[in-house]
């Protein structure tokens, strides 16, 4: 296959039957990410959506060259910092709550006992609690690494950085949620 036949390319020509299957093979991994990142399950499909029509509008300006995966997770990524930037104000602008208030949605864990259930369920609360209080700089790449398990040369591509600037960040969220979480009550 030539690379000007690649599905990418296609697709980057207005193909929209290319298009919907690069959706296809990406929208779960996609999906996850975004979820993970807002913590909130119908604001990650509402993000999604708000993702591929956006690469939809800008597919002119991708490159073939570049991983499509990649192209997208950015536009994905950039959706999110929005999300949270406009979240974070409507919080402040009502004065209903911190901006770091927990997320409140329910985690079902799957153990013997009520009490391990309890426990299991005050530390994932407190886990999630911790990643939303990560900066976007220190989350991002934290997420891509560990949730994910993509290399510090894919996150550095998505994130538009240096591999180092992804290392040092990723050590960075690490030591902030290990502080966070040995704090009791996380905050």
């Amino acid at each position: 296959m030539k690379d000007g036949d690649s599905i990418e390319a296609r697709a980057a020509g207005g193909d929209a039957g290319a298009f919907g299957a690069l959706m296809a093979a990406t929208k779960g991994d996609l999906y996850r990410f975004v979820r993970r990142y807002v913590g909130d399950e119908a604001e990650a499909h509402d993000l999604l959506q708000e993702t591929y029509t956006a690469a939809w509008l800008a597919l002119r300006r991708y490159d073939p060259a570049r991983p499509f995966e990649v192209w997208l997770r950015s536009i994905a990524l950039n959706k999110c910092r929005d999300w949270s930037r406009r979240r974070a104000a409507r919080r402040v602008v009502r004065g209903v709550m911190g901006l770091d208030a927990p997320e409140a949605s329910a985690v079902r864990m799957e153990t013997p006992s009520p009490e391990a259930r309890l426990d299991d369920r005050r530390r994932a609360e407190a886990l999630r609690s911790a990643l939303t209080r990560l900066p976007d700089g220190l989350k991002a790449p934290l997420l891509l690494a560990t949730l994910e398990g993509r290399s510090h040369g894919e996150i550095a591509a998505i994130l538009g950085v240096t591999t180092k600037a992804v290392e040092t960040r990723i050590a960075r969220a690490r030591k902030r949620l290990a502080e966070d979480m040995a704090v009791p009550g996380g905050a």
